[in-house]
């Protein structure tokens, strides 16, 4: 009897590195508990022994002409990807099931307006179908395929030659060859290393769809977001009908930027003005409230942050926020605490960004110290005003970066007044705008609650 060919690796989730035998802790990543087994089998692919890999000859720098890019047409989508899709580009969309990832996929691919591939590994074609009538969507020039085996998907683009295509999703495209089921960490890392192969070697657009984990990453492993060259990332609050398409990674343009989209029968509408979205149903003469010109990539768009702090019920007071670092708020109110004799170990507080946005801008501290001190001493706040600062451990007001911008936003949404660190530098002069410098947290507190 012939002995199997077949090998027994480890695998980091993490990482996405391979060893022989298992380790507590990954040499490659040092994490811990990563490993998991993974089979790899030396059958060679019946695929692989007849294609020959074409290599091209070395040229010069000055040789090589600029890719194309496809602009969207939806300037949401072509903001975050910095003017539109790159020519041999690997994208990768991430989300929450039911986010909407399929709904934009098929959106950019009829918008762009050329010969394009929907490969569904998921649903079936008719599915597909059923989905795109249902958003308006007739393109011609739009094929589908339920293909989930990769070989297949790569006869079936070469064959078609579309310009761009989309893999929904990359959890179920597997390699047959392969000892392990579909969505496996080797899987993924094989089919999404052969897709970005071909997206090199025949100049096509890929987009890769990819679900997220319960810790919302990109389910597989984190090799997956090195080898593509943009990541996205498509965030919201299913119970509500606005979504924000994020870039973490962008080879081609800039990160951090943000799309707003609102979700309705017709897919996803683009939303121009985020701040008016985000500020619509806001109360006015409420304790807890306070707006922060928040910086997202190059847009500014104003939040609401809303607070509440009522006395504990229990041993152990509550700490609860979404939208903000947890721990940034635990130090936040440990200021609070230190500097302004403002009690909190015997109360609950809860903050929440209203909107779903998540911000890790520091130049929001100002704007959760003075809601939480609002519900706290449950004054409201004045309803024109906007807080920028970012606050240290001794108390006091750091400057922060590009106040100009953020200014002038909420001049043009109607506010009078704002509360800016006392040693920014402003490099335009804004009319109709008070500005009140503010050197520690102190002298905010004695502006908002005389005496």
């Amino acid at each position: 009897m012939a002995k199997s060919s077949s090998q027994l690796v480890y695998l980091c989730n993490a990482c996405g590195a391979d060893f022989p035998k298992w380790y507590g802790q990954c040499p490659a990543c040092h994490e811990w508990g990563t490993l998991s087994e993974f089979t790899v089998s030396g059958r060679k692919s019946k695929s692989s022994g007849n294609r020959k890999t074409a290599t091209a000859p070395a040229a010069r720098l000055s040789d090589h002409r600029a890719p194309r890019r496809y602009p969207t047409r939806i300037g949401e989508v072509d903001r975050v990807l910095g003017g539109g899709l790159l020519s041999g580009a690997l994208v990768l969309i991430g989300g929450n099931p039911g986010i909407g990832k399929s709904t934009l996929a098929i959106q950019i691919l009829h918008a762009c307006g050329v010969p394009a591939l929907y490969i569904s590994a998921e649903e079936s074609p008719d599915q597909v179908a059923m989905r795109a009538k249902r958003l308006k969507i007739t393109a011609e020039s739009l094929w589908l395929s339920g293909e989930a085996e990769i070989d297949a998907i790569e006869d079936a683009i070469r064959k078609e030659k579309p310009e761009l295509v989309v893999i929904d999703s990359i959890q179920t495209v597997y390699n047959p060859d392969l000892d392990s089921l579909p969505g496996s960490v080797g899987q993924i890392r094989d089919c999404a290393q052969r897709l970005l192969q071909l997206a090199k070697s025949i100049s096509v657009t890929i987009l890769i769809i990819g679900h997220v984990t319960k810790e919302g990453v990109i389910a597989g492993p984190r090799m997956l977001e090195h080898m593509v060259d943009t990541v996205l990332y498509l965030e919201g609050d299913e119970r509500h009908n606005y979504r924000i398409l994020r870039a973490v990674k962008n080879r081609f343009g800039a990160t951090h930027e943000v799309g707003v989209f609102q979700m309705d029968a017709t897919g996803l509408t683009e939303v121009t003005n985020p701040s008016e979205l985000f500020l619509q149903e806001r109360l006015a003469s409420v304790p807890g409230s306070a707006i922060y010109p928040s910086l997202e990539g190059t847009r500014p768009i104003l939040v609401e942050v809303q607070a509440l702090v009522t006395v504990a019920r229990f041993g152990t007071p509550q700490r609860n926020v979404n939208g903000l670092d947890y721990r940034r708020l635990a130090m936040l109110l440990a200021v609070l605490e230190k500097r302004m004799n403002l009690t909190m170990g015997n109360r609950d507080v809860f903050v929440n960004l209203v909107g779903g946005l998540r911000v890790d801008d520091p130049a929001i501290d100002l704007a959760v110290l003075a809601a939480v001190a609002s519900s706290a001493r449950d004054i409201a706040l004045p309803e024109r005003l906007i807080f920028i600062g970012e606050v240290g451990l001794a108390g006091e007001v750091r400057s922060v970066s590009q106040l100009d911008k953020r200014l002038r936003e909420a001049l043009s949404l109607g506010f009078e007044s704002a509360i800016i660190p006392f040693r920014s530098q402003l490099k335009a002069n804004l009319k109709g705008l008070k500005l009140i410098p503010v050197r520690s947290v102190r002298d905010v507190m004695n502006t908002l609650f005389p005496g």
